[in-house]
């Protein structure tokens, strides 16, 4: 499956998201069911990146997504060094809230490919509205290695998941001239 050059809003009647399979059910469950009733309700934002190609029903099949959604942490999650020079309320982060590949095409870097969509759509955003991070809450210890790899450290445990942060000040470097 070859994919198309942009990512773009997850539309119900334009994407297929049936077929999607990340091999986590949680993931697959996420884009089937939840990603657009959570845009409808103003919950989130879920971008997809599609095939290149429709399927003979004239759906794209959806080859990897990210969701990302406002939100907030507590002061004193962050490193010592960090958060005494932040104020007492809680922190406005973003969150990329799901973000997966279609099992067919892992190992391709793909998902390298949409982790760096979701933080550049992110870095677009914090012009607009300023956040102190964004943050990830890892579903399995592969998701924990992949963030790691790419610059993310561990904040705290969130429900049992590592979430993981990345100031935006780090963002930015990648992003400036």
């Amino acid at each position: 499956m070859s994919w198309a050059k942009e990512f773009v809003e997850l539309d119900k009647k334009v994407h297929d998201r049936s077929s999607f399979d990340s091999g986590e059910d949680e993931l697959n469950e996420f884009i089937k069911t939840k990603a657009a009733k959570h845009m409808a309700a103003g919950i989130s934002r879920t971008m997809v990146l599609p095939a290149a190609s429709p399927l003979p029903d004239g759906k794209y099949p959806i080859c990897s997504f990210y969701s990302i959604a406002p939100s907030q942490i507590e002061r004193q999650t962050l490193p010592a060094a960090v958060a005494k020079k932040l104020p007492h309320y809680p922190i406005p982060v973003f969150l990329i809230a799901q973000l997966a590949v279609h099992a067919e095409i892992k190992g391709q870097g793909l998902g390298k490919i949409t982790l760096i969509k979701a933080l550049e759509h992110l870095w677009s955003i914090h012009a607009h509205m300023r956040a102190y991070a964004v943050v990830v809450d890892c579903l399995n210890q592969a998701a924990q290695d992949f963030y790691t790899k790419f610059g993310f450290e561990i904040l705290c445990d969130n429900n049992g998941r590592t979430r993981m942060f990345m100031p935006m000040s780090t963002v930015g470097q990648l992003f400036e001239d």
